[in-house]
């Protein structure tokens, strides 16, 4: 890695969590994608979800026609399969072979398109039992979905209730715990017992690393800024930035960039997500250099995700600009458009 006043070179990151939906909307987002990650992990939770090894078969196709349209080489994507109540053991051996990396927990209800989700992990166990054998790690969106539990602590009480008792069951299982947003998330991965250092991971988005809850209520309601799980409080975005610049290989970069047409986020229910996806890497490098610790942005972004999937790392190097750059307030979105990230906004790091 090298670093200067105005200049990051770093090998090329990949995207260890990422919607693109589907169709031709999904043009759009790929297009942002290719421009600064080498790879990425794409969620199953469309309409129907992706829950056999033949549909997500077809949907990699489909990306792959999309990527040949616009002339983009080098990208790859990695498939998932949406993990339900009726999963068998049988598809994961399935899966393994058609190159998919992972399974997806959704508790039922939880976020986007989660409604096919898990009523209860119980019903999954002879499932997760072929997954630890085949070491085919499951990726978790860590929130109970109890309507008695408060919103902003779905994530705390999940750690207790539902992935504790899950490694204590599966200690060999491979697991993602995906997006955190709370400090003791950050620490409960942080400080995991060492005979289960290298089957436990977490990934981190820009805008918990940047925001708290108030980016979402402060002068109005802010729908881009809403996503699940939702910003917290500022202690939490101090952990989970201390946690993303420790060097601590357990944590690595996930975008979990979820694209919504404009007109789906400001409405009167409108969609959690948030759409990083078009400025990503600068707004990673912004939050390291907030707390002084740039050298510590490649192994986060290139390094630790790889490591943990067994996966070779990249060796393309991209180089970040010191230079300003301004954010559309609208992008192309199939037949609507996109309100990205920090829209309106300047800032500070671009890639080349």
């Amino acid at each position: 890695m090298s670093i200067s006043p105005t200049q990051i070179q770093l090998i090329q990151p990949d995207d260890w969590h990422l919607h693109i939906r589907d169709g031709d909307v999904m043009r759009n987002v790929l297009a942002d994608v290719a421009k600064q990650f080498a790879r990425a992990i794409i969620m199953p939770n469309l309409k129907p979800p992706v829950t056999t090894a033949e549909l997500a078969k077809a949907y990699r196709l489909r990306i792959e026609s999309q990527l040949q349209s616009l002339g983009v080489n080098g990208f790859t994507p990695m498939m998932t399969l949406y993990l339900t109540d009726n999963t068998s053991a049988v598809e994961v051996r399935k899966a393994k072979a058609e190159g998919v990396v992972a399974f997806k927990l959704y508790p039922a209800g939880a976020t986007t398109n989660s409604d096919a989700g898990v009523s209860d992990l119980k019903h999954c166990f002879a499932v997760i039992e072929a997954m630890q054998k085949e070491g085919m790690p499951l990726l978790v969106h860590g929130e109970v979905t109890n309507p008695e539990v408060d919103i902003f602590d779905r994530e705390k009480v999940f750690i207790d209730r539902v992935l504790e008792p899950l490694r204590k069951d599966f200690p060999e299982l491979k697991i993602v715990f995906e997006h955190i947003t709370t400090m003791q998330a950050a620490h409960y991965v942080r400080d995991a017992s060492a005979c289960n250092k290298n089957t436990l991971a977490a990934t981190i988005t820009p805008q918990h690393l940047l925001m708290n809850r108030n980016a979402i209520f402060v002068g109005g309601i802010h729908p881009h800024n809403y996503c699940l799980p939702v910003l917290k409080r500022e202690e939490h975005r101090i952990a989970l930035l201390a946690a993303a610049t420790s060097g601590n290989p357990r944590f690595f970069l996930g975008t979990d960039s979820a694209p919504h047409a404009k007109g789906l986020k400001e409405n009167a229910c409108g969609c959690a997500g948030c759409y990083s996806t078009f400025n990503a890497l600068g707004l990673y490098a912004e939050a390291f250099e907030s707390v002084g610790k740039l050298n510590r942005l490649e192994g986060f972004a290139s390094f630790f995700g790889p490591d943990f999937y067994a996966l070779p790392r990249n060796s393309k190097i991209v180089t970040l600009h010191k230079q300003a750059q301004a954010i559309p307030c609208e992008l192309p979105f199939g037949e609507s458009t996109i309100v990205p990230l920090r829209f309106g906004e300047t800032i500070a790091w671009s890639l080349a």
